[in-house]
């Protein structure tokens, strides 16, 4: 749908890791490029500078050894080869409350790894809820991607950003007057494949 970026990053991924890296990268083109929910988001995809990793942990502590490498490897590159990371885990964490209670131990491994201030990690998940939503409220799903996810961020681009809009707030309140136009229909409706 949008433009596909080089696959140098995740060239060296496993072949049985293609079908969790395509439905992310449908996802990251087709809602959090294609609706606008994060204006950041397309020219590091583009510009293929967008790493994607997939974990086959089946445990958190093996979620945590996978996350701490990924952070390392991304921190030995250059915003130049790489802007920012997902990793994504499939087979752990699938329910939502034990994956928001380890975002605390992923932000710690942030701060053990000294990399506090470098880098950060934003969550994604199917079953994203913020607090005081209710589960299927539709703002939920600006968060709301194919499979439990840590974006692994910069915070040198977070900043860089964040210097070129005046109102960061705004984002999160756009997104909610989009995904409301949208609708529950139409949010299914971007999953659905096109007969050309």
């Amino acid at each position: 749908m949008t433009d596909t970026p080089p696959a140098s990053l995740n060239a060296d991924a496993l072949p049985e890791d293609a079908p969790f890296i395509a439905a992310t990268t449908r996802w990251v083109e087709r809602a959090v490029i294609g609706l606008n929910l994060c204006p950041f988001a397309r020219a590091p995809h583009v510009q293929g500078k967008l790493r994607m990793r997939v974990s086959h942990a089946r445990d958190t502590d093996a979620l945590l050894d996978d996350l701490c490498g990924e952070l390392q490897s991304l921190n030995a590159l250059t915003p130049d080869e790489c802007e920012t990371g997902l990793l994504i885990h499939p087979f752990v964490l699938t329910d939502f409350l034990d994956y928001n209670d380890f975002l605390d131990v992923a932000d710690a491994a942030v701060q053990t790894l000294g990399l506090e201030g470098e880098w950060q990690v934003a969550s994604f998940h199917p079953d994203y809820q913020f607090a005081e939503s209710a589960p299927n409220a539709i703002e939920n799903f600006s968060n709301r991607s194919p499979y439990p996810t840590l974006h692994l961020l910069r915070e040198a681009s977070i900043e860089r950003a964040m210097e070129s809009m005046s109102d960061t707030d705004s984002i999160y309140r756009r997104n909610i007057e989009t995904l409301q136009r949208l609708g529950t229909d139409g949010w299914q409706a971007l999953w659905r494949e096109t007969k050309e």
